[in-house]
């Protein structure tokens, strides 16, 4: 078995994290059946104090979980080197059958943990704790997921064997393969394409009608979430042929490899930041009819969405330029 000091840091966040998720849940067990601001009762003085700890202790946990992905897919792309047969991350991940699955936790939890720390920002805006059912209802959805995470995780590094032979990134990546992998690399370039930019000029639109409506919220949430699943298909179907001009190679993990200029950790970054604000906004719009929130949502909602939009247009930016500085022709 391996061991590095990236994957200590990424066991030591996950512990902690699930750790933390865990007793704060008992906490919002609490919070769901005894809450009631109009009382005076001890136990309701008790659980108003005991919450800006909590909420601190998750606000410090969660953000660390947000940093933890990175730092999982870096692991995976610099241990390439140490196993026969991975070129990338992509081979890493699919020495055993933790690898892709610990991945897809890690991007769920982020985003839902992003939307929690987003709540729990104008919650504390709010004079009465407006959302404070909310976000520890939130919270019970998330702490299995971190149990989960935790598990798999340790399944995926404890399963790390020098002697293992795996597979390349070609071989997933593939129109000739099988799974959701290869039915992205095996979609038509233009359509794919138009696809990509349609999806940019709608979310355009919707987050422009959204500043303007906030009853647009949820329809913005679900567009980012949209957004976020083409611009992945995206850069397997033929954004990565234009970095690589190879129109055979197919896989979004070579991106953040040193011979591709990583260029692979300027273009996600934005995306899924964006993708994060984006969901944040229009969650959080709904709750704009709360007395003590009715100022503060509006102009919550209106500096998330302008990040939002402006972490997509930089991820526009950079794919287009990586299309126009290409050598490769797909299309004539």
């Amino acid at each position: 078995m391996l061991m590095t000091s990236a994957m200590v840091a990424l066991q030591g966040i996950a512990l902690s994290v699930a750790g933390t998720v865990l007793l704060a849940s008992g906490f919002a067990w609490r919070i769901l059946r005894c809450w009631d601001i109009n009382s005076g009762s001890e136990l309701q003085l008790r659980l108003e104090r005991r919450t800006y700890l909590i909420s601190t202790l998750l606000g410090f946990a969660l953000g660390a979980e947000l940093l933890s992905l990175l730092l999982f897919v870096h692991t995976a792309e610099s241990l390439s080197s140490q196993f026969v047969g991975a070129m990338c991350a992509t081979g890493v991940l699919n020495i055993n059958g933790f690898g892709f699955p610990a991945l897809l936790l890690k991007i769920t939890v982020f985003f839902l943990a992003a939307v929690w720390l987003l709540l729990n920002r104008v919650d504390h805006q709010g004079r009465d704790y407006p959302l404070i059912r909310v976000k520890y209802g939130l919270l019970l959805l998330i702490a299995p997921l971190t149990v989960a995470e935790l598990a798999t995780q340790t399944g995926y590094l404890l399963g790390l064997e020098p002697e293992v032979i795996t597979s390349c990134c070609g071989s997933l990546f593939s129109s000739e393969s099988h799974g959701v992998a290869a039915e992205l690399s095996s979609l038509p370039p233009k359509p794919a394409l138009i696809g990509f930019y349609a999806a940019g000029m709608l979310i355009l639109g919707v987050g422009l009608a959204f500043l303007r409506r906030i009853w647009l919220g949820p329809v913005f949430a679900a567009s980012s979430l949209l957004l976020f699943g083409v611009a992945i298909a995206a850069i397997i179907a033929f954004l990565s042929l234009y970095v690589y001009e190879n129109p055979n190679h197919h896989c979004p993990f070579c991106l953040l490899k040193a011979g591709y200029n990583y260029v692979g950790y300027a273009l996600y970054p934005p995306l899924f930041a964006a993708t994060a604000f984006g969901l944040g906004a229009g969650i959080i719009a709904p709750f704009h009819r709360i007395a003590s929130l009715q100022t503060v949502i509006p102009n919550e909602v209106r500096r998330l969405t302008r990040l939002a939009l402006a972490g997509f247009w930089l991820f526009y930016m950079l794919s287009t330029g990586l299309i126009l500085q290409s050598g490769l022709i797909l299309m004539g």
